[in-house]
């Protein structure tokens, strides 16, 4: 598999554990991680700098994803920035709204690996 190398990648999830995983995951593969463990923090983490992809949780607290992805297009500095839903909710409604609000992928947690997700990434990176 190919290095996330220098990439920097917020990871928008309030499981503290699942969001230690993914973090520990994707430094492993030489990526830069910052995290955020509720909606309202990750759009001020999304405004005050670019990241390369977004790992969003739909069920986060104060702000849940669908509100993020909402508000991404109106923030010059993430505008086009690849997000990738990372959730539990899979049924049809929750995937078609997410990418309707411009997800690149929907990931139901538990059906992928850690392997998979950062696998995921290195697709909507290229």
């Amino acid at each position: 598999m190919a290095k996330l190398t220098g990439k920097l990648i917020l990871i928008a999830e309030d499981d503290d554990l699942m969001g230690q995983m993914l973090a520990k995951k994707l430094i492993e593969e030489e990526a830069k991680v910052e995290r955020s463990a509720n909606g309202e923090q990750a759009l001020e983490m999304l405004k005050a700098k670019r990241y390369d992809v977004i790992l969003l949780d739909l069920m986060l607290p104060k702000l849940d994803g669908y509100g993020v992805l909402s508000a991404l297009s109106t923030i010059d500095v993430s505008k086009g920035t690849p997000v990738i839903i990372l959730s539990n909710l899979g049924q049809k409604p929750d995937v078609e709204k997410g990418t309707a609000l411009g997800a690149k992928k929907f990931l139901i947690k538990a059906l992928f690996s850690l392997d998979e997700i950062a696998d995921s990434i290195l697709e909507v990176l290229k």
